[in-house]
């Protein structure tokens, strides 16, 4: 709670997710839906991953953004002399890169609606696998942030590294989108949209220490 309620203190002073990851979420669904078209007869098929692979980039930008406030001369060795369990520093870091995603995700759902000729009712319906999507983004993202973070060219080095892991997510939430959309069961995408925040909470819990060392 503690290390949560640091980021998004900072980023509500410091406003970066407001006046620059939100702006570049929207004008990217704009440039999406003008290549696909006033009037594109695929837009169920491709409008769900025109999304998400605009969430990719604001994923990237807000972990970036969450590990580039830790940079300063002395930040992080501070925060390790306080003695905090790793564990709750991943949890804290996760949980606010979560908040901030689902801030910028409900914009991009609204816009994707309008921009991507999306109908409202399948946006709604595929809201819960966005959610998940978020959540299981912003948990590897952290991981791989930790990773990268001091790294002498961390911002081209984390997308490198995390587009793997990223993949699973991307391409279940897609695929459940795409199953509201065409009306469809996406059950199985779900179940991967669980299982897989699961396996990197587990594995950010008992590791992250180790990573940020």
């Amino acid at each position: 709670m503690l290390v949560a309620a640091k980021d998004l203190r900072i980023e509500l002073r410091s406003r970066v997710l407001l006046w620059q990851v939100v702006p570049f979420g929207v004008m990217a669904l704009m440039l999406t839906g003008l290549a696909m078209g006033p009037n594109s007869q695929n837009a169920a098929n491709l409008a769900p991953g025109m999304f998400y692979l605009v969430l990719l980039f604001v994923v990237i930008l807000t972990v970036s953004r969450a590990f580039a406030i830790e940079s300063p001369v002395g930040t992080s060795q501070s925060t390790k002399m306080l003695g905090l369990d790793p564990a709750g520093v991943f949890l804290g870091k996760a949980s606010a890169i979560f908040l901030q995603l689902l801030l910028v995700g409900s914009v991009l759902l609204l816009g994707a609606a309008t921009l991507l000729h999306i109908a409202a009712g399948v946006v709604l319906h595929a809201l819960p696998s966005v959610v998940l999507a978020l959540g299981g983004l912003a948990i590897t993202g952290t991981l791989y942030g930790a990773l990268t973070s001091g790294i002498s060219g961390t911002t081209t080095l984390l997308p490198v590294l995390a587009l793997p892991a990223f993949a699973p997510l991307l391409i279940a939430g897609e695929r459940a989108f795409t199953s509201v959309a065409l009306h469809q069961s996406g059950l199985r995408w779900l179940l991967l949209l669980i299982l897989v925040p699961v396996v990197y909470t587990a594995v950010g819990i008992l590791l992250y220490g180790v990573v940020e060392e």
